[in-house]
């Protein structure tokens, strides 16, 4: 009896030491094997610079989509206790650019598109239909012939509108040449003196077309699963500021399963004629005219979060 404890004691021994010393061998594995693996990542990051800045196309697109759906029945603490509510959001940026060793020709398209709904089930007048809460559609497409690595003398076309409701109403088409710095492959910013901003629109509205010059900052890109894309679009009239307006969007995707992850998009504006010919669709004719001195310019802006997805 003695000696089947002794060996049992022994044999636990040897066992608590035998286990001991693999996890200690198995972490040093671990060790060793993720010191392997951030060399390779880190080849294969320096793999994919190099054949970023070779020449030919690039191709790229993300989006983000989000949304929610509820519906309540009898549901007494909120004012409008029978209703169904919802929201949908969409997002897609895309690119399309050809990098040469003497010119580039860059194109670009982003559309962020939303509809919201809310339905109150007891008010038969109510709209039960979704209606459309964001809506901007922009594409651009950039040709520079190169004068040195980091400047280009350039020919710059962007278009914006809306397109569920009011399509090319208004609508905006910048036709101009100038100057292109491209200090990399992330960042390229426009300066365009010489810049017709053309304005499409139907009916009697305040909407102008004007000469001025043009500014367009543009950055792209990733960092491991995170995909950032920022772009500022300028237009300052040379006729009169409030012909002026600017826009600038942001996209941010965070990769976390097979291309799939959250992504959060926002955007901030600023245009006048937009403001005016808003307060001229609401005005009564009881009080004084909207025009450019009596209305509020208040700063216009959207955000989306939900899920993205990495094309």
């Amino acid at each position: 009896m003695k000696i089947k404890i002794t060996l049992s004691i022994l044999l636990s021994l040897v066992l608590n030491i035998s286990f001991g010393q693999t996890k200690e061998e198995l972490e040093e594995q671990l060790k060793e094997k993720q010191a392997q693996a951030d060399q390779y990542q880190a080849e294969a990051d320096e793999i994919k610079a190099q054949i970023k800045a070779l020449p030919g196309w690039r191709f790229g697109a993300f989006g983000t989509i989000g949304g929610s759906i509820s519906q309540f029945n009898n549901w007494y603490a909120q004012g409008t206790p029978n209703n169904d509510a919802g929201n949908i959001g969409i997002t897609f940026n895309a690119f399309a650019n050809k990098i040469e060793d003497d010119y580039f020709w860059k194109n670009a398209l982003n559309i962020n598109l939303s509809w919201i709904k809310f339905d109150d089930r007891d008010d038969p007048s109510d709209d039960s239909d979704f209606r459309a809460a964001t809506d901007v559609f922009n594409i651009s497409s950039l040709y520079g012939y190169r004068l040195s690595e980091t400047w280009a003398v350039s020919a710059f076309t962007e278009y914006r509108t809306t397109i569920i409701d009011n399509i090319n109403d208004p609508g905006y088409l910048d036709i101009g040449t100038g100057m292109t710095w491209t200090p990399n492959s992330d960042l390229t910013v426009v300066i365009h003196p010489l810049n017709y901003n053309f304005v499409f629109s139907s009916g009697e509205t305040e909407f102008e077309s004007s000469l001025g010059a043009k500014i367009v900052g543009d950055y792209t890109k990733s960092f491991g699963k995170l995909n950032v894309k920022s772009n500022l679009s300028l237009f300052q009239s040379y006729e009169e500021s409030n012909l002026s307006n600017w826009t600038w969007t942001n996209s941010l995707g965070y990769t976390i399963w097979k291309g799939i992850g959250v992504g959060f998009d926002f955007a901030l504006r600023d245009n006048k004629q937009e403001a005016v010919n808003f307060a001229l669709d609401d005005w009564d004719s009881t009080g004084s005219e909207p025009n450019f001195d009596n209305i509020d310019n208040d700063l216009q802006s959207f955000w989306t979060f939900g899920l993205s997805y990495k094309f």
